[in-house]
């Protein structure tokens, strides 16, 4: 087990092991094999290269592009250079894109090739973005990423780091359909390093392999990913999610830990060589980001034979909050529809809206407080203020506990929808789509999903004599926002529920597609 007390920061990463193990291992991505001391070495060439940029401490630096190997010294070197790494979804839409940077502020952006189209679109509404470094070369006018990092000395600037600086920024959907910019400082990461090493899923050591596989704009990719770095262990990162490849690297790489979100799970056991993969090296998958069927869950712990870990958490608490262990994996136990119990370090809460504390069985919303809660949404005071009530974050969830303490998640205060593990708010979908001169009015809501667990369902009322089909509607709203928040279904009616002070009856719309079902998240 590494020692956590040796790291004082989250730029000591790469330091500890390079002094440690230099030649070992820290990234395996596509047979292209980096050491520590290698990954050390790259981050402070990064980092002076940033320097060198007139990158300030607090700079806000962009990433766009799927997940390679250099990232992490890209996310390394900002972390010595005391900037914060901006992770761009990059299955947003071009305007999004530049929202999310001008948001930021960004002045650099690191891009991979297959995003330099969207760039260049994004590039006239993003007037703070001066530097654009070409991830994998080959741009007319943009500087090659090894030919810009190599010109850097290779020195560390040993730029002292503190515990509220921020170091990474997340996007978050947002509720009136812009994202925000989750803070998460370098105490939030050294809490969610220690809380995870106490629990099966997060506890490598340097002899481990662990399969670095979510995105990394999304905290479970980078968390997996810092974490496997934090202890020494092997990473080996997968750039696209190919049931095939990751059965492959298993096998292959002898991987020993993974991150999964259920959508995942299910593909990997949907594949007819599932049974004949080796997977005697596994011994943990730990998943989360949305609820997982029980019955994919008998059949992926048959198949893989390993332990298994459901996390809850959000990227506001860098991914902390429950845990539901090996042990309670157990069907006979009956829990195995619950999130677990507060992890390590967590106070977890359910509240009416009065603020009281409710008993087991009692439905309120789910608040968290422990040291991995965010400082704050990036320049949204009030956002703030609202989300962190004496220093409870309100998670926007609503659940019970039972009587013995494990966590049920029972239906969200807020209109959230999670499809394959990522979030979709309502307001974004709507916005995008409502600019259509046929419609009148629209709601969108999250249906239930075999594959995806919940699927986008527009609702919308024509403008009268105009008519416009479902195919439509998607076509024009897939220039405005990402392809995974496109509606997967189109119903028309003829008006849309509302309340006196003319609110969408959302529960309303919902209830039909939810009939006969314990709970309302799949």
């Amino acid at each position: 087990m590494f020692d956590f007390s040796r790291l004082k920061t989250v730029a000591d990463i790469s330091r500890i092991h390079a002094a440690d193990r230099p030649n070992a291992a820290a990234l395996d991505y596509n047979e292209r094999e980096t050491t520590y001391a290698a990954l050390d070495m790259r981050a402070n060439q990064v980092a002076q290269g940033l320097i060198g940029l007139g990158q300030k401490p607090g700079a806000r630096v962009g990433y766009l592009g799927k997940n390679v190997d250099r990232y992490f010294e890209v996310l390394l070197g900002a972390f010595k250079a005391r900037a914060v790494i901006v992770g761009v979804n990059w299955r947003l839409a071009v305007p999004e894109i530049a929202y999310v940077l001008n948001d930021a502020g960004c002045e650099v952006l690191f891009v991979a090739r297959e995003f330099y189209p969207a760039v260049e679109k994004a590039l006239p509404d993003c007037p703070k973005l001066k530097t654009i470094i070409a991830m994998d070369g080959g741009h007319a006018t943009w500087r090659s990423y090894e030919e810009w990092r190599d010109a850097q000395p290779a020195r560390d600037p040993h730029i002292p780091i503190a515990d509220d600086d921020d170091v990474i920024q997340l996007y978050t959907s947002g509720t009136t359909g812009h994202p925000k910019g989750v803070m998460l400082t370098n105490a939030n990461y050294l809490a969610i390093f220690k809380i995870s090493n106490e629990l099966a899923f997060g506890d490598y050591n340097a002899s481990d392999t662990v399969l670095i596989a979510m995105p990394f704009f999304h905290v479970a990719g980078v968390n997996i990913g810092l974490l496997s770095l934090a202890q020494g262990a092997r990473g080996v990162v997968l750039g696209d999610i190919d049931p095939q490849r990751i059965l492959a690297l298993i096998e292959t790489k002898r991987i020993n830990h993974a991150f999964l979100v259920p959508a995942v799970i299910l593909l990997l056991m949907q594949q007819p060589n599932a049974r004949e993969t080796d997977f005697s090296s596994l011994r943990t998958v730990s998943y989360g980001a949305s609820p997982i069927a029980e019955e994919l869950l008998r059949i992926a712990k048959s198949v893989m034979g390993c332990q298994f870990v459901q996390l809850y958490g959000l990227t506001e608490t860098t991914g902390g909050g429950t845990c539901l262990r090996p042990e309670d994996h157990d069907p006979a136990l009956g829990k195995l529809r619950s999130c677990g119990r507060p992890s390590p370090g967590h106070e977890v809460r359910v509240i009416d809206a009065a603020g009281r504390a409710l008993g087991p069985k009692e439905v309120g919303e789910i608040q968290i407080r422990a040291a991995d809660v965010m400082k704050g949404y990036w320049n949204k005071p009030e956002a703030s203020a609202k989300a962190l009530e004496g220093g409870w974050f309100r998670t926007g969830d609503a659940g019970y506990f039972d009587e013995d303490g494990y966590l049920y998640i029972h239906d969200r205060v807020k209109d959230m929808i999670v499809s394959g593990g990522e979030n979709i708010y309502p307001a974004e979908v709507e916005n995008a789509i409502f600019g259509h001169p046929a419609v009148a009015d629209v709601a969108v809501i999250g249906v239930p999903d075999e594959k995806w667990g919940e699927a986008v369902k527009a609702i919308v009322v024509r403008k009268p004599g105009v008519a416009v089909s479902a195919s439509e509607l998607m076509a024009y709203a897939r220039g405005r926002i990402a392809g995974y928040k496109l509606p997967k279904s189109v119903d028309f009616v003829d008006a849309l529920p509302r309340n006196p002070t003319g609110k969408i009856l959302r529960r309303e719309l919902r209830a039909p597609y939810w009939e006969g079902r314990s709970r309302q998240v799949n």
